[in-house]
């Protein structure tokens, strides 16, 4: 498989402008491609389809690249399928699922992604490469057919992963006891990606790459950190 992927935990880091401090990686992601597809259905805080694009247009402008949405053609299966290069923004990951189902367009960005197509998501975009939504942090606003997503990755991912808070006095579950809760009933590894840090998919090589370690969750296995640079090897 030819797999070009960069999977990110977020698209804004704090203090930064959308995907700025990704640009120098998406240069060399999208380096022999002038139009990029951006799939827009996470809609974050509830803007529409081309708020979204507006905003995902502006911040590859930068580095000359023009971006149209799959939302503006009569067929998106056929859109994806005639794609260059794809980018998934974030929001929220069950509508995201919800409308690739419903656009019949999930296996066609799989396989998209699996030949080769240079693919970059952040957040629930990236939430969809693993082999299900199932760890998620957003609410379950609309209800998709399905959990599974593209499995073009061999676990899940849970983006924007936080540490407990020392000292803190909220009485709610960490994102590290919800991840407990889910192997209660799954076998799938879970990545707590963490802000300002994505994975580097070329080919069956998965690194992570940026400025904080991943926290890799196993049945039966304590959680333990993987520090950037490494090869992340979970099956």
């Amino acid at each position: 498989m030819s797999k070009n992927i960069i999977v990110a935990s977020t698209s804004t880091i704090f203090g930064s402008d959308y995907l700025s401090y990704l640009l120098p990686e998406l240069e060399t992601l999208f380096k022999d491609i002038e139009e990029i597809l951006f799939i827009p259905y996470a809609r974050p805080g509830g803007i529409s389809h081309d708020e979204y694009t507006a905003v995902a247009r502006k911040a590859f402008q930068i580095i000359n690249k023009k971006v149209i949405s799959i939302h503006t053609f009569d067929n998106a299966k056929e859109a994806l399928a005639q794609a260059k290069g794809i980018f998934t923004g974030g929001g929220n990951t069950f509508v995201l699922v919800n409308t690739l189902y419903q656009e019949d367009i999930m296996q066609v960005l799989r396989t998209k992604i699996l030949n080769g197509t240079p693919y970059l998501g952040t957040s629930a975009g990236s939430n969809i490469c693993g082999l299900t939504m199932q760890n998620t942090n957003d609410m379950p606003i609309v209800y998709p057919p399905s959990f599974k997503t593209t499995g073009v990755i061999p676990f899940n991912i849970n983006a924007h992963y936080l540490d407990p808070t020392e000292g803190s006095t909220h009485m709610g579950e960490t994102r590290e006891t919800r991840i407990k809760e889910y192997h209660t009933y799954n076998t799938v590894p879970v990545l707590g990606l963490r802000e300002g840090s994505w994975l580097k998919v070329k080919g069956d090589e998965i690194v992570l790459q940026g400025s904080k370690s991943a926290r890799v969750f196993k049945i039966g296995v304590t959680p333990y950190e993987v520090s950037t640079g490494t090869e992340i090897l979970l099956r």
